[in-house]
């Protein structure tokens, strides 16, 4: 038998379990429930008295009262309720306020004989993040925002009191926004800003008239660079979308830019997202692309340079999955489905021909 044993019991598993999923339920309803989550709601909070119990601490917690107003729209207070005592999430949002109000009390009084400017240097955050070629890697902001760069990629962050301005120079990056209302998280790239407050959405800088954003939570609005949106940006689920200065993309979208123009955002389907975002696992997924536009991908992660001699080839469909900057992977798939020959004319550059045998239609790997 075995003599190890487990850091914690089941039931402090389980109760950290319930603990997640309530403050990801108070997240969802901080930024509004649809209709299906509504019934996914309800039906978590059936399920035990314990997930009742953690939710209502935890929204207790919570820094906007708004998640409490809808606990009481999906709670609604009978008529015999209403004659007694208050009801338990009205104690809920009393008890929320006096917490709400302490903290600011001990902030103002604790920290009142600082030096102001001090106060604000604590919301500073100026620096540079990067990756080089074949490279990927995550960074902690902090405001608590992570942001994931992809291969070659540059961020500039410059964090003040009144806002999260980042600046993405090139490549690509995926950002998983802290919520906080009173500073809007705002990514220049290019003549465009992506604004968002409190979601997770990714951003690919082709060049500067061409990008590419993905929304997997939450809301973006896209607006002109030069636009000062810090007013409009927090008023984002406020306004209705006929009212705000440029293309709202909500969860589950995808916007591209073309020469400067945002196209009309359109809903992408989940094995499109995963093809996206595949990169964020360190994979590329190809889908009937053509031999070409693959090889342009590939070559974002790897210093080596394709040529291609025989026309024909380029436009021969590939499919598959492929571990970003497998560049020998690759070429064995090309060779053995494709007969495609391949010859390393010298240590960066790779010669590609055409076979005298009859290529098949697509790769699988």
């Amino acid at each position: 038998m075995s003599n190890v044993q487990p850091l914690f019991s089941t039931v402090e598993m389980e109760k950290g379990t319930i603990q997640v999923q309530a403050s990801l339920w108070i997240s969802k309803m901080d930024r509004g429930l649809s209709e299906a989550e509504k019934n996914d709601f309800i039906i978590w909070t059936k399920q035990s008295d314990l997930h009742r119990e953690t939710l209502f601490n935890f929204a207790a917690l919570w820094d906007d009262l708004s998640v409490l107003n809808e606990l009481s729209a999906l709670f609604p207070i009978n008529n015999h309720q209403k004659s007694s005592n208050k009801s338990f999430i009205t104690k809920v949002a009393i008890a929320a306020s006096i917490v709400f109000v302490f903290i600011l009390g001990t902030q103002f009084y604790g920290k009142q004989s600082l030096d102001v400017n001090a106060n604000k240097q604590q919301y500073v955050e100026i620096k540079n993040l990067s990756t080089v070629v074949g490279q990927q890697n995550s960074f902690s902001l902090s405001d608590g925002s992570i942001i994931q760069l992809n291969t070659n990629s540059l961020v500039k962050i410059n964090f003040s009191q009144n806002k999260r301005l980042l600046t993405l120079v090139r490549g690509e990056a995926r950002f998983d926004v802290a919520k906080d209302k009173t500073r809007p998280f705002t990514v220049n790239s290019g003549s465009k800003s992506f604004t968002a407050l409190g979601t997770i959405f990714n951003v690919q800088k082709n060049s500067n008239q061409e990008m590419e954003l993905v929304v997997t939570e939450g809301r973006v609005l896209i607006t002109k660079a030069s636009q000062i949106i810090d007013k409009i940006a927090k008023k984002i689920y406020q306004l209705p979308e006929n009212q705000l200065p440029g293309l709202l993309v909500t969860s589950g979208e995808k916007a591209v830019i073309n020469r400067n123009i945002p196209k009309m955002a359109q809903a992408v389907s989940l094995d499109q997202v995963q093809k996206d975002l595949a990169w964020q696992q360190g994979m590329l997924i190809f889908e009937g692309d053509s031999l070409a536009d693959a090889l342009s991908e590939v070559s974002r992660y790897t210093s080596t340079n394709f040529e291609i001699v025989d026309r024909e080839l380029a436009t021969i469909k590939i499919a598959g999955y492929f571990k970003a900057g497998d560049i020998d992977g690759l070429l064995q798939s090309l060779s053995s489905n494709f007969n495609i020959n391949f010859e390393k004319t010298n240590k960066n550059s790779i010669r590609l021909t055409k076979s005298a045998r009859h290529p098949p239609q697509h790769i699988d790997k």
